[in-house]
């Protein structure tokens, strides 16, 4: 077992993570789950957590070069996406968004809290601005270039902090979120070389450009899932292991049932019909963002296919699909569970450094879909937090539903309990 103390002097033994993504700027507006930061963090301290885990917006703030002094944000256009998680968004403007950053940082001084220093940016974030103006910046970044831009942006970024005697609440800084899947990707050019170990030297060039200018801030990457059969591939310099396992199993057969993320097959919209949606849905060919917000498709790596789903399923189908099928899948997602964790805190132990899973435990599922925090879903949180105080991790989530914007967020008894299940097991 991995050892979770002094992992830095200043950082706390244990972390208890909270996901706040981009949610954290784009959902300001009035009576939105961020539009008081200090209700916020004063909400997640009583559900037990200590962290907050963000797009930082790096790029957009320090290293576009583009205004960010009134920033404005929307959906995905229409009612497209309204019914799915993270992308739900309603329109606010007049944000500056160096100030609400030194917002946050202070809220979370205040509340004892810490920050882990995201990206999303090479993935989705500009895909919910008013404009396309960020997402073509980010796309005008060399695929080489783009590791060492991002540790660039963060490395302004921990400085602007620290201008303002903020930087002490930064629990570590990720380059980005979920490398193998986006477009930082896009550097690699022999699609039969897997991912993990193709994006190792371009991630290892960004992390030794943040620690020639940061090397008291502790910085890595994160993975989704965790790939197991290509962890030689993880950085060699990284400080942190970081690892996001969505076991999917009885998800997975959803999403294969319904080709949800494989466009060469063909759509089954009468099944859909039958088995998830609503019966008033539309066909998928039906649906889609306004013409003028067409880029914001580009903008996210999230499908057509999985968005329609998600806006147009009946929740209670969705659920009941889900456990008419789970005794099914019960002992694999057990043992998928098991075996990465394993593989996770080898990992760690092999590069002599903290563990910590920063996403997890099922899966990307509907905004109204209640799976994750019934009965079953529950249950894996639970265990998933006893895996995680076994395997020494110095940090975990509830699990990914489990923040202010969703639904999740009001089950107050068993955030706090599964909270205390990995403060007590990791003692």
């Amino acid at each position: 077992m991995n050892s979770v103390r002094s992992v830095h002097p200043r950082l706390p033994d244990q972390l208890t993570i909270t996901l706040w993504d981009f949610s954290w700027y784009t959902r300001t507006g009035p009576g939105q789950a961020f539009e008081d930061l200090d209700r916020a963090f004063g909400e997640a301290v009583e559900r037990g957590y200590n962290t907050v885990r963000i797009c930082a917006m790096p790029f957009l703030l320090f290293g576009s070069r583009l205004p960010t002094d009134d920033l404005a944000f929307q959906g995905l256009g229409g009612d497209y996406a309204q019914r799915t998680r993270w992308y739900d968004v309603t329109a606010t403007e007049g944000l500056n968004g160096r100030d609400h950053l030194v917002v946050l940082f202070e809220a979370a001084r205040r509340h004892n809290c810490y920050v882990i220093l995201s990206s999303w940016e090479f993935q989705q974030s500009s895909s919910m601005s008013a404009d396309r103006r960020w997402w073509d910046a980010l796309r005008a970044v060399p695929a080489e270039d783009r590791t060492t831009v991002l540790a660039e942006s963060l490395a302004d970024m921990v400085d602007f902090l620290a201008e303002r005697n903020l930087s002490d609440r930064i629990a570590f800084v990720e380059l980005h979120n979920e490398v193998q899947y986006g477009y930082l990707a896009d550097v690699l050019t022999d699609e039969s070389t897997p991912r993990v170990i193709g994006l190792q030297d371009s991630l290892e060039r960004g992390i030794d450009v943040f620690k020639a200018r940061q090397p008291e801030h502790l910085v890595t990457v994160n993975y989704a899932r965790v790939p197991v059969g290509e962890l030689r591939g993880f950085p060699r310099n990284a400080d942190v292991a970081v690892f996001h396992p969505y076991v999917y199993g009885v998800l997975d057969e959803l999403l294969d049932t319904f080709a949800l993320r494989d466009g060469r097959r063909p759509f089954p919209q009468e099944l859909a019909r039958r088995e998830l949606l609503r019966d008033d849905a539309p066909d998928l060919h039906q649906w889609a963002p306004p013409s003028e917000d067409s880029w914001r498709l580009e903008a996210t790596i999230v499908g057509s296919r999985e968005v329609y789903v998600h806006d147009w399923c009946d929740p209670e189908k969705w659920d009941r699909w889900l456990y008419e099928r789970y005794a099914l899948h019960a002992a694999e997602m057990r043992s998928v569970l098991e075996l990465w964790i394993d593989a996770a805190m080898d990992t760690a132990a092999t590069h002599g450094i903290p563990l910590v899973f920063g996403e997890g435990w099922v899966g990307y599922t509907p905004l109204y879909g209640r799976f994750e925090e019934g009965p079953v879903g529950a249950e894996i949180c639970r265990r998933a937090a006893r895996l995680s105080a076994a395997a020494g991790a110095w940090g975990t989530v509830v699990c990914s539903n489990a923040a202010p914007h969703h639904p999740m967020w009001s089950d107050v008894t068993l955030q706090q309990e599964v909270n205390a299940i990995f403060r007590s097991g990791a003692s």
